[in-house]
């Protein structure tokens, strides 16, 4: 976990990033299939006298290579599709939780309880304790409760952020005037990590995001010391 998180390579931790996980998988296998099958062709051609300077027209082979690349998009197209509906859809969620991004931090918002809000800020290298990770702790952790349907909704307050966290699948563009909103169901606990994934300015690089998973019951005894 230390050697993948320091990379930014972590686990999956929602079955959203579980499916986009498989669906990658799949495509690179089609993916691989055609290109070894184009190379072979490739050098086949390229070591056999099978001429024909008559030929002028091969309309069954013409159909044959319309026909197969259009059934490989349709192998394609409709895991996509259903992924795509699996991301937008918000199904009953139990808590909200609204991000707006700021240069350069992140606010957050627990619509559900009353007055419970806070700032997030990276930590600086010197206040870094021993297990933190550089350039991407932040002072406040996010806290989530595991096994609980969430929706995030994001905003900025001045130019365009984008709030990310790939072990969970999610990315959302934060635009200033316009609410985006998004699903997670985090899987198990942990602390995963992101960062903003939109240009937006000097300090782009040092606004992270720290979520970290947890028990309803530990959830709910955080979130009333705040």
């Amino acid at each position: 976990m230390a050697t993948w998180g320091n990379i930014m390579i972590q686990d999956a931790n929602s079955s959203l990033m579980e499916q986009l996980t498989f669906f990658h998988d799949h495509t690179i296998m089609i993916l691989s299939m055609i290109t070894i099958m184009v190379i072979y062709i490739m050098l086949s051609l390229t070591k056999n006298t099978l001429i024909n300077r008559y030929l002028l027209e091969g309309q069954t082979i013409e159909l044959i290579w319309t026909m197969l690349p259009a059934i490989t998009l349709i192998f394609i197209a409709l895991p996509s599709l259903r992924l795509l509906y699996m991301i937008d859809e918000i199904n009953n969620p139990a808590i909200t939780l609204k991000v707006i991004g700021h240069q350069w931090y992140w606010s957050y918002e627990y619509s559900d309880f009353s007055d419970t809000e806070f700032d997030s800020y990276m930590k600086p290298t010197n206040e870094l304790k021993m297990n933190d990770m550089r350039l991407l702790d932040v002072d406040n952790r996010t806290v989530l409760p595991m096994n609980t349907q969430t929706r995030v909704v994001v905003t900025a307050a001045d130019v365009l952020h984008s709030w990310a966290v790939p072990a969970l699948g999610i990315k959302i563009d934060a635009v200033p005037g316009r609410l985006n909103q998004g699903t997670i169901n985090i899987n198990r606990p942990g602390v995963m990590y992101g960062q903003c994934s939109e240009i937006c300015g000097a300090n782009h690089s040092f606004m992270p995001i720290m979520i970290e998973s947890t028990t309803t019951e530990h959830f709910l005894k955080w979130i009333n010391t705040l």
